[in-house]
């Protein structure tokens, strides 16, 4: 794929940017910061990376990679400023008052060796089982009846000294060493905010740009489920219900004694129930939900059991308002699929998750940025805008790439064809030679000794004694 120049879609969207970033108390930006950021956002859709020398290819040098990555590093440019003007330019576009924030991690894979790219560390595997280098990012959507939309994100370090001392602590529990005698946990280091801090981040930061939008409920996983955070959002987000995952093994008060969740359900199971999945197709799902104490919170929550049709065993949610319907409790936290959906479609097409390989703390958050802006910008496609806007199914990302993909390819035939200067046709040759050199190959032996490949006389008597 190629481009000789940006693409109309991402012309017009900077454009629609630099005045949204003035009514939020920006500075506008400057003609050559508009036009490197439509060079990045082509360069990021048709490379599906976030690689100046990959664009300088895929523009026929017409795009230098020094200049790209000066601009990337040294330009004076406002990166919180430019999300939260995106943001806001696409609250505008959709009149969107109201939704749902949902929350999740993610991670990026890196080379075990890498010293520059910052914030990475041993993070689990899921598909081996193992550990492997990488980076791990929590990230905020936000969910409306019309669109879903990511407004925030954080990367996460784990605190070494902590991970040191889980490690140490659970060696010597193995080994039946008393609490007394193993080391105290260390305190917190503000440096190394765990995944629950971040996320307090991201909701207190949302909240304070965008007071106007408001907040129906808040959806994440168990990872979030600590009273902890259920109890700070709550005041972040005042009368917000705030629905995430139970553990099977936490307690709640039942008869004036705790039982873990799990058992408390054995004994009282659900009943089959219509619900709705995202406002799409019904599906009958076995659920019962009573309003308990929960031993690890102090204050009563609505527990929830849920088991969908071929599931076996429940899953359990736990809510905070206790003034909602369960039917409703359920069906708000069948939304927090669509952030799994946004990361996979992220990862899979908007570039940073594929290569990205910008040093530093600075590096790392303006590339994501990039790669966020490029996803506002499809969601602002003029065929994604009609369909939604008339209540039809909104378009994939991956088809509305390959079709930009595609434009890139005609608007640059189309330039050729009207220049009436037909060196630089020839330019574009030379160039093609200068930015895609050919590599040397090591699956051939052209240009190499091969070596002498075949029986020495004098050494047949060993093959005979053999």
């Amino acid at each position: 794929m190629f481009f000789s120049k940006p693409l109309s879609l991402c012309t017009i969207f900077i454009e629609n940017l630099s005045i949204a970033l003035q009514t939020i108390g920006g500075n506008k930006l400057s003609r050559t910061q508009k036009l490197w950021f439509s060079i990045c956002l082509t360069g990021i859709l048709v490379t599906n990376s976030v690689c100046w020398k990959k664009f300088e290819r895929s523009g026929f040098g017409r795009f230098t990679s020094n200049a790209l990555s000066k601009m990337f590093r040294k330009n004076k440019i406002s990166w919180d400023m430019i999300l939260m003007a995106s943001i806001v330019n696409i609250f505008k576009q959709y009149e969107v008052t109201n939704g749902t924030l949902a929350l999740d991690g993610t991670d990026n894979k890196r080379s075990k060796n890498t010293q520059k790219i910052a914030k990475v560390s041993s993070i689990k595997d899921k598909a081996s089982g193992g550990f492997i280098k990488g980076q791990e990012l929590t990230i905020l959507v936000l969910i409306t009846d019309k669109i879903t939309i990511p407004v925030g994100f954080e990367f996460h370090e784990s605190d070494p000294v902590l991970k040191d001392w889980k490690k140490s602590e659970k060696d010597l529990k193995k080994k039946g060493v008393a609490k007394k005698d193993r080391p105290i946990k260390p305190e917190q280091n503000k440096d190394y905010p765990d995944a629950l801090d971040i996320a307090l981040k991201l909701l207190k930061v949302f909240k304070q740009n965008h007071p106007e939008i408001k907040i129906k409920s808040i959806l994440a996983d168990a990872l979030y489920g600590a009273n902890r955070f259920v109890s700070q959002a709550s005041k972040i987000f005042k009368k917000t219900q705030i629905i995430t995952q139970a553990k099977t093994n936490q307690k709640i008060k039942s008869f004036g004694k705790y039982i873990s969740i799990k058992d408390y359900f054995i004994k009282n199971p659900g009943v089959p129930k219509k619900l709705k999945i995202r406002g799409g197709e019904e599906q009958t799902v076995t659920m019962h939900g009573a309003r308990l104490v929960l031993k690890a919170h102090g204050v009563k929550r609505y527990i929830i059991a849920l088991k969908y049709e071929g599931e076996s065993e429940y899953r359990y949610l736990l809510a905070s308002e206790l003034t909602w319907r369960l039917t409703d409790i359920a069906a708000a936290y069948t939304l927090r699929w669509l952030v799994e959906v946004f990361i996979q479609d992220w990862k899979g097409y908007e570039g940073w998750c594929q290569l990205a390989k910008q040093p530093g703390i600075d590096g790392s958050c303006r590339g994501v940025i990039l790669s966020l802006l490029l996803d506002h910008c499809l969601l602002l496609h003029p065929s994604q805008t009609a369909s939604i806007k008339n209540k039809l199914p909104a378009s994939t990302v991956g088809s509305l790439r390959d079709r930009e993909r595609a434009n890139a390819i005609l608007e640059t035939i189309e330039s050729l064809v009207a220049d009436t200067n037909s060196s630089i046709v020839n330019e574009l040759k030379d160039c093609i030679s200068k930015v895609i050199p050919l590599r040397k190959s090591s699956k051939h032996m052209s240009g190499r000794e091969l070596g002498r490949l075949e029986p020495t006389d004098s050494l047949v008597k060993y093959q005979k004694a053999a």
